[in-house]
Order: structure tokens, then C-alpha cells, then sequence
């Protein structure tokens, strides 16, 4: 782990120390993680933003969209619930991430999810049309 001790001059005249830290988020489809330098106190939206910009000036595929409102940011070991855009990306003690696309339409998850399996609670068109009306 690699941390790096900052000091910041701030308005009047005393120093702060800055934590900042190795970060590696991997983005939900992509061929590999991005790494970067954060500051202890950076919100997750601008890890999201960061992680955006580092992402397509790699060129990486698949293409995706530059609205940070549309992603969600979790940490790879802490549970299953994404952290709020104003969380401080330091407070969960993770140094590792997954980003991924915010669900749309979650019917429409629900309706593909059954086309897969083939189990629907209702059978027959009727119930197809109900889901995917939604």
C-alpha cells in the first residue's frame, strides 16, 4: 500500500497533512482495473468523475457515458450497498472498488433475467406483456 503524507498551506497559514493512497477501481466490463492517487478526503463522485476520465482516455471499451450520476461506486469488500456520491471515499477503509452502471429499468432485468432461466411467476404471454409494459 502506498501512502503519501501531503502538507497544504491552508488559508491561515497552518499545515495539514494530507493522506492520499493507492485506489484501484474496476469497472464492470472492462479488460482491467485503473489505478490512481486519491486524497483521503475525496468524495466518491469525484472518484467516479476521475475514474471516468482515466477511462476514456485510455480508450477503454465498452464506451461509456461521461454523466457520473449514471454509475454507482461500491467497495470491493464491505457489503453489497454502493456509497453516496458525497461518502469521503477514505471512511470505508477499502482500497479497492468496483464501478458500475446505475439499473434503468429494473423491470426490464427482471423481465430478461426470466427470458434466461425460462421461469416466469405467471406463464404465458399475458404476464410477458405485463412485465415489459412497465
Amino acid at each position: 500500500m502506498i501512502e503519501k503524507m501531503i502538507k497544504k498551506k491552508t488559508p491561515d497559514n497552518q499545515n495539514v497533512k494530507k493522506k492520499r493512497f493507492l485506489i484501484t477501481v474496476n469497472v464492470l466490463g472492462s479488460s482491467g482495473p485503473l489505478r490512481f492517487v486519491v486524497n483521503d478526503d475525496d468524495k466518491v463522485s469525484e472518484v467516479i468523475d476521475s475514474s471516468l476520465k482515466m477511462y476514456a482516455r485510455g480508450g477503454r471499451l465498452p464506451v461509456l457515458d461521461s454523466n457520473l450520476e449514471n454509475f454507482l461506486l461500491y467497495p470491493a469488500n464491505a457489503g453489497s450497498e454502493a456509497m453516496k456520491g458525497n461518502d469521503v471515499v477514505g471512511s470505508c477503509g477499502e482500497r479497492n472498488f468496483l464501478m458500475c452502471k446505475k439499473k434503468r429499468h429494473p423491470q426490464m432485468t427482471e423481465a430478461r433475467s426470466e427470458m434466461i432461466t425460462g421461469h416466469s411467476r405467471n406463464r404465458g404471454w399475458k404476464a410477458w406483456f405485463k412485465i415489459l409494459s412497465h
